[in-house]
């Protein structure tokens, strides 16, 4: 089901005045929003009912009612997750509890992160991997583990990658950078001052930049030249960073396989040739059964 508040917002920059009017008020009263007919939320936002229904197509739906039943259901189900995202970590949860509230959090942070896909802009970042002559990784912290995940999938396609552990030889990275190239930067706050300084430097060079970042302002989103964004449900009480993680190792791998799916046949032979085979060691006593 489409997700009617995050389309809306990420559509806002581009509204229109009167438009503007109709998602501040459903963005700010979406209980209120869903229990309006179109006449009676025309009213409220002093919009017309055409202007409205433009709204709602340019978001993605068909006309009003397709939006109305996708809010409706949109507000039910963050309902019943509200009342899930209050139960953090506690001292007295019992191994069980800890299994279960970890678990639900990855679920809804996977979950809000396929929201957040635009499929356009998915696609304008597949080809840009397709056709870049070297695809250089960076992060730092739990994103470089994201970005060591992602060069060793794209090596094993043999594409050509680059990713290092050493913030001075990623920045070394970006200056060595030429405009074949594509940069995959990935900071879940997008506030993190060496991938901002790697991300600028990039810019100068004139390679095309793709962020792997939460959905929200911030000085990466603002640089880069496509947002893929991810949506978390962190633990107040973290060592480390958790859902985010996975909803970035999630982006990751959907860039990986529309990559090979672009190359099916050659992707198939690559494979065969990149595979590496796990020496089976037989226990004592156990007999060949070949």
């Amino acid at each position: 089901m489409k997700s009617v508040l995050v389309r809306i917002q990420e559509y806002a920059g581009q509204a229109s005045g009167a438009e503007k009017g109709v998602i501040k008020y459903v963005l700010l009263n979406p209980d209120k929003a869903v229990g309006c007919n179109i006449h009676e939320l025309a009213e409220r936002t002093f919009a017309s009912p055409s202007t409205i229904i433009r709204l709602c197509r340019k978001i993605g739906f068909q006309g009003y009612k397709d939006y109305h039943k996708a809010l409706l259901y949109e507000l039910a189900v963050r309902k019943a997750t509200n009342v899930e995202k209050g139960k953090e970590i506690s001292r007295e949860d019992s191994l069980e509890a800890i299994v279960d509230k970890v678990t639900y959090k990855n679920i809804v942070s996977l979950e809000n992160t396929r929201k957040l896909i635009d499929i356009d802009v998915l696609e304008d970042c597949v080809d840009l991997l397709c056709n870049s002559r070297n695809i250089c990784l960076f992060g730092m912290g739990s994103s470089l583990l994201v970005a060591k995940d992602a060069y060793l999938k794209f090596l094993r396609m043999n594409k050509a990658c680059f990713i290092s552990e050493d913030w001075h030889a990623q920045l070394l990275q970006a200056r060595n950078i030429t405009k074949e190239d594509v940069a995959i930067v990935i900071s879940y706050s997008g506030i993190t001052e060496e991938i901002l300084q790697c991300t600028a430097t990039v810019k100068q060079k004139g390679a095309p930049v793709i962020a792997i970042t939460r959905f929200e302002d911030s000085p990466l989103s603002q640089m880069a030249d496509y947002n893929l964004c991810v949506a978390a449900t962190e633990f107040i009480f973290r060592s480390g960073a958790m859902s985010s993680r996975i909803a970035q190792l999630n982006i990751i791998d959907i860039l990986y396989t529309a990559f090979i799916n672009r190359q099916y046949e050659s992707s198939l032979t690559q494979f065969h040739k990149t595979h590496i085979e796990k020496p089976y060691k037989r226990t004592a006593g156990e007999e060949k059964t070949d």
